[in-house]
């Protein structure tokens, strides 16, 4: 550990599990406090993947504790954004400051593009966009008072290209990207950075399930995760089928440190080359 964060207190939504709770982790095994929210709730037109609990937050409060880390923590829906911004104010109120924004909640479901229903298109963009959109906007205050700090948006692979099946999910995964840059611009002056990193398959729920594999396998009748690796891994220009979350968390890690101070406005994949292949 380098103790990168001592002293400084990050924000991240989607804190429950997946790459949040990796994110909040990585951060506080560097010395961040934290503040952490997830709906902890099912999303209606979700199906893919079990929606994530109290006790899955109560799991990454209890990680972070175990590092002596101060953690505020609540279950909150990133639509919310009066509920979000008493939980961010609270946060700041209890631990001091506000240094780091991950802007990580979002949920996924594939389906073929006139299958998409209105429910589920709405909720996608609701969620995805809209709520790092209400992430950003209750956080800048407090990072301007604070003299300015970073914010890392979670986009995608799928905000930089467009795969079938997921029309909802890239439009919202591009359009925060436009978010990224507009705030990179207009909030640099008060030396807040934005930069968005695009993840391709990362081992979690959100992927780890049959209508995800069946997106890549669509040949295989009841795909496995060992009989869709080749088909992941084939899209890729590095040998791995998929990305662990603490490779996504190590890139957080380091465009939210001073390490990558004068970095700002950039989309960095980390995809094991899914893009260039």
């Amino acid at each position: 550990m380098r103790d990168r964060f001592s002293g400084k207190v990050a924000f991240i939504t989607g804190a429950g599990r997946g790459q949040g709770r990796s994110h909040a982790v990585r951060l506080a095994e560097e010395g961040a406090d934290i503040i952490a929210v997830d709906v902890c709730a099912p999303v209606p037109t979700v199906t893919v993947a079990p929606p994530t609990t109290e006790e899955d937050l109560a799991e990454t409060v209890r990680l972070v504790e175990k590092l002596n880390r101060r953690i505020v923590a609540a279950a909150v829906d990133v639509r919310d954004r009066e509920s979000l911004q008493r939980v961010v104010d609270a946060g700041v109120d209890q631990l001091g400051r506000l240094d780091v924004v991950c802007a990580n909640a979002g949920i996924f479901q594939p389906a073929p593009t006139l299958e998409v229903t209105d429910d589920a298109w709405r909720e996608i963009i609701d969620i995805n966009l809209t709520g790092v959109w209400n992430t950003c906007r209750v956080a800048l205050p407090h990072m301007i008072a604070c003299g300015g700090g970073s914010i890392v948006i979670t986009s995608s692979a799928g905000g930089l290209k467009g795969n079938p099946n997921t029309i909802a999910y890239t439009a919202s995964k591009h359009a925060v990207v436009g978010v990224m840059r507009v705030l990179a611009n207009e909030f640099g002056p008060q030396m807040i950075r934005v930069n968005s990193v695009h993840p391709s398959g990362v081992d979690t729920p959100m992927i780890a399930n049959e209508a995800t594999w069946k997106l890549f396998a669509p040949d295989e009748p009841n795909p496995t995760k060992a009989s869709a690796a080749p088909a992941f891994q084939a899209g890729n220009a590095l040998p791995i089928p998929w990305l662990d979350v603490s490779d996504i968390s190590n890139a957080v890690l380091f465009l939210a440190s001073d390490e990558a101070r004068y970095i700002t406005g950039v989309t960095l994949p980390v995809d094991a080359g899914y893009l260039v292949k």
